[in-house]
């Protein structure tokens, strides 16, 4: 077995710990006021937008699709929707107008006063992210972030924005993904708290 490549997997996994360790509280508590804000919205069956691009394209996706198949607790999904998704109008948007509109369009399109967006993106300096972070301010739709290097213009423009302190994009989405997880769970227990007394309903949200 080769040591050299053992030696990198030890320190690949070595540098995600260690930005586990030192991940700031100031970002963590951020995660609470998403989820309460998103427990609010769902509650109301308003709708939870996600979108990104690239690998944080398929993060939006997996963290929409927590919510809707739901994370823990197998009962009725919530309304989310990666705007990542539907190849033809995100084809016709980058065709017809430009790349940089093929979120915020969406928005105009299907975004109502209430809903929320979470808007991920590594470096904080997509442009079609962050125009529809600005897009889903203008109508009243919460706008959170993912981001990191530092935040860029996305974490100025987000109401909320959590940076993962690291210029990697492989550690940064790494910590979004573990994020999102947490995020998805929190909005469960916010939403639908296990009965007292009652272990089986605290298994499977009964």
């Amino acid at each position: 077995m080769n040591e050299k490549y053992m030696g990198q997997v030890r320190s690949e996994l070595d540098a995600l710990r260690h930005l586990l360790e030192v991940f700031p509280d100031s970002e963590t508590s951020k995660i609470v006021r998403m989820a309460e804000t998103i427990a609010g919205a769902v509650m109301k069956d308003n709708v939870v937008f996600t979108c990104g691009n690239g690998g944080s394209a398929a993060d939006a996706q997996h963290i929409a699709g927590e919510l809707v198949g739901r994370f823990r607790h197998k009962v009725r999904g919530y309304h989310a929707s990666a705007l990542t998704t539907n190849s033809s109008i995100v084809t016709a948007l980058a065709n017809d107008f430009s790349y940089e509109e093929v979120f915020s369009r969406q928005i105009e399109s299907m975004g109502r006063e209430g809903d929320v967006l979470l808007a991920l993106s590594t470096s904080g300096g997509s442009e079609n992210v962050i125009r529809a972070v600005s897009t889903a301010k203008a109508l009243g739709i919460h706008a959170f972030a993912f981001s990191g290097k530092g935040g860029g213009r996305l974490a100025e423009a987000a109401d909320i924005a959590i940076v993962v302190p690291h210029d990697d994009f492989a550690r940064i989405q790494e910590i979004h993904m573990t994020l999102g997880h947490i995020l998805c769970g929190l909005v469960e227990e916010i939403v639908m708290p296990p009965r007292r007394g009652c272990a089986e309903c605290e298994s499977d949200g009964k």
